[in-house]
């Protein structure tokens, strides 16, 4: 199989050598010329994987597009018609759209067809789906403010179809449209008497009352319900697997509701110990970033943060990432997916991502959520089926998968203005020296050196960061009454010496994000380069770590370590390393 690489970087085809040292030798100064840096074809050239890495070709995936790697066991694409539906009103208590008297009566129609059997395959309305929007209506109608509240073309749209409805949806979706006879002017004792089918559901149906009433859980319902229904499993109509349908709605209520604080701890913490690994891993480093992606990657824009670790881990500031190979809405380019692309080990464990990180020749380390938390990892399919971003949306990004001997610092990408407080908070439950939030382009944790459009959106701009310094030396979870200051900026590139540049654009290309943060490790000027940089000292410097106090002398370490090789040549160890840790 010929890598799909090589139709992409056409400067680097016309490279005429047969060994990975000779690739070295010809792009570096003879000063930096080091024998065991590789170069960027032979990394992204199958036979060179194989021959140096000791790698079948099979083992090296490369899919040009995030999309290809949508897994294999979604068989079923959720209904488009009610998918649309749900985008608009499973949100939140502003952002809801009321449904047009159209589009509320062809979403009706559709799953009274589904329901009688009259729609197939990938037509059919999933029971995800439809917890998920019947649960979405009922928050509406009991506790939305009234202009987000069913709208008169829903109300009669309703009014035609629920005669019908009833008599053909099961229980558990009745019970989610009208939990008390209450919405519906054809009343139903179905919902009021429903308690679900056995004792794994009673839970869940109970906690749903209140979450459908508006209402909100304890920390200890919220990871009672969790850690009894998860992990989800595959096979359906099976005595002790729980109800799509009323699982969705739980996990789609609870953000439409906006979760309170204890409720996302409870996620946050539910699953620490699922591996029955207790304590949890501690690394032998004397600093350690936890690096908490949106886990449905990038669509358009150049995602920077696993070459930002490559760079970091050149000064001992070790970095942990954690993410998903796919993962919806938006099913963009992950860290995982160009880690798979490159010939990495993406079947990393914690335990062995602690000797990566200890090990002098790498210093980060990635860590799937399919191998850190599998019980959360089981949801995928039924997130893409939500629609919406559940709380673990949030909650995910904020784990600890590894610890550190020495200071721990997060930071965790976010967009919707609202969330970078409960982030942060979050942050400190977990007990770390340092934390930080950025709104970096598309949600992600990536700054920008571009200018800020003068149309650019409400809220809070791109480039916003908001966090905490701990001003003990000790582990904040060790002391009281520990001391910490607080920031927030909006970071403007220019005022650090960065040209203004237009961001490099990927759409979803594996393979591109890959050519860009290689070219710029490899030493190639420009926009990926600024960026990386930009974002490796930024966060040394906002963190508080050692040697980053002043800023520039943050972001001149990390040019230097790109410039050096250093910083590629640790990328390079990691794809090889990886494959041979026990």
């Amino acid at each position: 199989m010929k890598s799909l690489i090589h139709t992409t970087i056409p400067s680097i085809n016309n490279i005429k050598t047969s060994s990975i040292e000779s690739h070295n030798l010809q792009f570096l100064p003879k000063s930096r010329r080091s024998p065991q840096l590789t170069t960027i074809k032979a990394v992204l050239n199958p036979a060179s994987i194989d021959q140096y890495f000791g790698l079948n070709e099979s083992d090296a995936r490369n899919p040009t597009l995030s999309t290809t790697f949508r897994r294999p066991r979604h068989n079923r694409e959720p209904n488009k018609t009610v998918l649309e539906a749900q985008a608009r009103v499973c949100t939140g208590p502003t952002q809801t759209k009321p449904l047009t008297e159209e589009q509320a009566f062809k979403v009706l129609d559709t799953i009274l067809r589904s329901a009688k059997g009259e729609l197939k395959d990938e037509e059919e309305v999933s029971k995800a789906q439809l917890g998920a929007f019947f649960a979405a209506m009922t928050i509406r109608a009991n506790a939305f403010p009234e202009p987000t509240q069913w709208s008169e073309g829903e109300r009669r749209a309703m009014d035609a179809y629920w005669p019908h409805l009833v008599r053909t949806l099961p229980s558990d979706i009745i019970f989610l449209a009208d939990p008390e006879g209450s919405i519906m002017r054809l009343g139903s004792s179905i919902g009021p008497q429903y308690v679900g089918n056995g004792s794994y559901e009673m839970r869940l149906v109970g906690a749903l009352r209140e979450i459908l009433a508006g209402g909100h859980l304890g920390y200890e319902e919220v990871q009672g319900v969790l850690k009894e229904v998860l992990p989800l499993k595959l096979e359906h109509d099976t005595p002790d697997n729980v109800s799509e349908s009323l699982l969705s709605a739980f996990l789609i209520g609870q953000r439409m509701n906006r979760e309170t604080d204890r409720e996302l701890k409870a996620y946050c913490l539910a699953f620490d110990d699922e591996l029955g690994t207790s304590p949890v891993p501690v690394a032998d480093v004397s600093s350690l970033t936890h690096y908490g992606e949106p886990y449905d990657g990038n669509t358009r824009f150049f995602r920077s943060t696993l070459f930002v670790a490559a760079v970091r881990s050149c000064y001992n500031e070790a970095s942990l990432l954690h993410g998903v190979d796919w993962m919806p809405p938006k099913g963009g380019i992950t860290e995982e997916q160009m880690l798979k692309f490159m010939g990495a080990n993406t079947n990393i464990t914690p335990l062995q991502a602690k000797q990566l990180l200890e090990d002098e020749a790498v210093g980060f380390a990635y860590v799937s959520q399919r191998e850190a938390r599998p019980s959360l990892y089981s949801l995928i399919e039924m997130r893409e089926h939500i629609k919406k971003r559940p709380s673990l949306a949030t909650t995910e990004k904020v784990q600890q998968i590894v610890r550190a001997t020495g200071k721990e610092a997060i930071v965790a990408g976010f967009y919707h203005e609202g969330y970078e407080e409960p982030l942060l908070m979050l942050m400190r439950r977990r007990g770390v020296h340092s934390g930080l939030v950025v709104k970096g382009e598309e949600g992600a944790l990536s700054m920008t050196t571009k200018l800020r459009s003068v149309n650019a959106s409400k809220g809070l701009p791109v480039n916003y960061c908001s966090g905490f310094r701990s001003l003990n030396t000790s582990p904040s979870y060790d002391v009281d009454g520990v001391s910490r200051e607080s920031f927030s900026l909006i970071v403007d590139a220019k005022e650090y010496g960065f040209e203004p540049s237009d961001t490099p654009r990927t759409d979803r290309s594996v393979s591109k994000n890959i050519e860009l943060g290689l070219a710029a490790l490899h030493g190639e000027k420009g926009p990926a380069y600024d960026r990386i940089v930009l974002n490796a000292g930024l966060a040394d410097h906002l963190l508080g770590c050692k040697g980053a106090e002043d800023v520039s002398t943050a972001f001149d370490r990390a040019r230097e370590a790109i410039d050096s090789g250093n910083a590629l040549n640790r990328l390079m160890s990691y794809i090889k390393i990886s494959q041979k840790v026990k």
